[in-house]
């Protein structure tokens, strides 16, 4: 909204060019969305808090340390979604189609996590909605995000998949690139659910990729750095850097609620959305690839349920302890902060990993 209603007057003030560089505006949306955060924070969460009596259901099954959060409201995602979505419509570029297609990727999947979260709540049954529901909704709003990022992106780019390491490697996929975005959406959003299992586990990592993702979008939007780095450049998408710094910003001061001991847990509500979101971006800037690295932390918690499931079906035995994987190092005893910032070490080395993939071609 800045950017639309100062530009046009940066004539006759000068300062208003700096609306002009997303630089700037991603800085502004990072400040705005924390600002945001702490300032809704403290009353949605009384609100959650007296709405939801008892809290977020407790798995019985779970580790024995979770029984001890018991009352702890869930549905703070609705303070990374406020904060987030607010602050980039207040300093993206209006006219960007690509924002657009993100930011309603966030409130689809917000809203389906919504739902989830409300059926548990008021069902008192930590399993919410069906799982064939839950993905059949995940789906149709993937697949209208694919349609969405190949109608406003220029051929061959739209329907192309690209290979990091590999500068000129462009595969066409034709009509198969919507199915391919879908599940790389929907993948990714159930990768954020499934290891938001402790205080703070989930958000820090997610925080990184939208930092990295932030940078792959400036330079893929811009052609001298795209020419640069030898990467694909796809115009416009440099707008989607001011989105992930909202996203940085609203994760920061969702930490701040949700740090240990959670005044606040994030729910399906924030996690679906975040992953829907990082999913998002990276179809549309073309590095697909390269959130299956930089998010390797949010893989292996969903491979270890894979792998726990596929192995008690067939053989009748667990790999694990318990899945996903944080839960197996806390029956091993671990402490849930040493499991917490170890896992967010693993995210930050696997981000610098994903990153180099912008040079090494």
């Amino acid at each position: 909204m800045l950017p639309n209603l100062l530009v046009p007057l940066a004539d006759e003030f000068g300062l208003f060019n700096l609306f002009r560089y997303i630089t700037f505006r991603t800085g502004g949306a990072i400040l705005t969305s924390l600002v945001t955060s702490f300032v809704i924070g403290p009353p949605l969460i009384a609100w959650l808090k007296k709405k939801q009596g008892k809290g977020q259901p407790i798995r019985t099954d779970g580790p024995e340390t979770h029984l001890k959060k018991r009352g702890t409201p869930t549905m703070g995602g609705l303070m990374i979604l406020l904060a987030t979505i607010s602050s980039t419509l207040l300093w993206v570029d209006l006219t960007n189609a690509y924002t657009w297609i993100v930011l309603l990727v966030i409130v689809g999947f917000g809203a389906i996590g919504f739902g989830d979260d409300f059926l548990k709540l008021t069902r008192r049954n930590p399993r919410g909605l069906s799982g064939r529901r839950k993905l059949a909704a995940q789906f149709v709003i993937a697949i209208a995000t694919g349609v969405a990022i190949i109608w406003v992106t220029a051929a061959p780019l739209a329907t192309g998949l690209a290979v990091p390491f590999f500068k000129d490697v462009l595969i066409g996929l034709g009509w198969l690139f919507v199915p391919m975005a879908a599940l790389v959406v929907v993948g990714s959003s159930n990768a954020v659910n499934l290891t938001d299992g402790l205080d703070g586990l989930a958000i820090v990592p997610v925080m990184i990729a939208a930092s990295v993702f932030g940078l792959i979008a400036y330079v893929a939007g811009n052609a001298i750095f795209a020419n640069y780095l030898q990467i694909h450049h796809v115009p416009g998408t440099g707008e989607l850097a001011v989105l992930c710094g909202a996203l940085v910003g609203a994760g920061l001061g969702f930490l701040w609620f949700n740090a240990p001991p959670a005044m606040v847990f994030m729910g399906d509500t924030g996690s679906l959305a975040m992953g829907g979101a990082l999913g998002a971006i990276a179809v549309a800037t073309k590095h697909e690839f390269v959130l299956a690295i930089v998010g390797g932390l949010f893989v292996l918690e969903t491979v270890s349920v894979i792998v726990q499931v596929a192995s008690f079906k067939l053989t009748g035995r667990r790999v694990f302890r318990m899945a996903p994987l944080h839960h197996h190092f806390e029956k091993k005893g671990w402490a849930e902060p040493t499991i917490v910032i170890r896992f967010w070490i693993i995210a930050a080395v696997l981000a610098l990993i994903g990153l180099s993939t912008l040079k090494l071609r």
